[in-house]
């Protein structure tokens, strides 16, 4: 593996999973791998989990980490070729990258859609300019499009919970005052398709996510026939895709309740809005998954960090 970049970058899904697991038993087994090596995370956008999970993973591997917030202490970076750098931008992502790869072994990169243009996201211009200019390996910490870290995580916790071979996944939009990305929808259905899972979306009419992600996922636009009989309820707000970056429906109508969830375990990435996105007494009942899939994404950031350094012999 050169990159982790998104879920296709999974060779082997049940073999990935395997070796999650190893890792979470023991965290600290190959905590030599990573001496003298130094992991670069490199933030436009803020963070939580994110930032610390692969932190401390790479802690756990014995690397060196450089944390930097691109959007606070960075110059600002030029991005197309060819362009007269004579307004805004101080320095070209051509020699930015080339330059951190000197002081880095793996990179890793948080850049979010803008929500205002569709094509400039869909170009994913600043984590694919980083990947075509540096020479180690790049990690998505969350694109215009994707989430693959934050994916991974999920589907480690749906494994540990799962009573049946193919549990009944519900993939659930929610309302939020705010117009958020696509990455993380986007990554779980595309991390539920290679999981081979039983898995429904409900949204109201209006926030369908891109086709050529979701491809044959039955939709369900009535929320509560959605959630019937469901093993897994993960909850997540997108803005439209066919309206980009539009907020057309804050009905709380469509917040998670108890009643609503009935038997099933609650998913959600975090932060999470509460009685807002869902009430209190889901997030705070023993349904609840939330806690368990933050833990997980580290050892999510620790299995593809140990990749790297062993499929890169670097």
């Amino acid at each position: 593996m050169k990159n982790y970049l998104t879920t296709k970058d999974i060779d082997s899904l049940p073999q990935w999973l395997s070796d999650a697991f190893k890792i979470k038993q023991n965290p600290l087994a190959n905590n030599k791998l990573g001496l003298n090596k130094t992991l670069g995370l490199f933030f436009f956008n803020n963070s939580l989990r994110t930032r610390l999970s692969t932190q401390k993973a790479a802690i756990n591997l014995g690397m060196d980490v450089m944390i930097m917030n691109f959007g606070e202490e960075g110059w600002a970076l030029e991005y197309k070729d060819g362009s007269i750098m004579d307004k805004g931008s101080a320095e070209h992502v051509k020699e930015a990258a080339q330059v951190l790869s000197q002081y880095c072994d793996i990179i890793g990169i948080r850049a979010f859609a803008g929500l205002n243009n569709k094509k400039l996201d869909e170009e994913e211009l600043i984590l694919n300019s980083f990947k075509k200019y540096t020479t180690v390996p790049v990690i998505n910490m969350e694109s215009s499009l994707s989430h693959p870290l934050q994916a991974l995580a999920d589907v480690i916790t749906i494994t540990e919970h799962k009573k049946n071979v193919s549990p009944k996944i519900v993939l659930s939009w929610a309302p939020h005052p705010r117009a958020l990305p696509h990455a993380v929808a986007n990554s779980f259905v595309k991390m539920m398709h290679l999981n081979k899972a039983d898995l429904l979306i409900t949204h109201p009419a209006g926030y369908e996510l891109d086709h050529r992600i979701t491809m044959n996922t039955p939709i369900e636009y009535n929320q509560e026939k959605a959630l019937e009989n469901a093993d897994f309820v993960y909850v997540k707000n997108w803005s439209s895709y066919n309206d980009y970056g539009m907020v057309m429906n804050t009905s709380p109508n469509w917040m998670i309740t108890s009643k609503k969830l009935d038997q099933a375990k609650f998913m959600h990435c975090l932060p999470v809005r509460r009685n807002v996105v869902v009430e209190d007494s889901v997030l705070d009942g023993n349904q609840s998954l939330v806690i368990e899939q933050a833990n997980n994404r580290t050892y999510a950031a620790q299995l593809v960090l140990q990749k790297l350094l062993e499929d890169q012999r670097i």
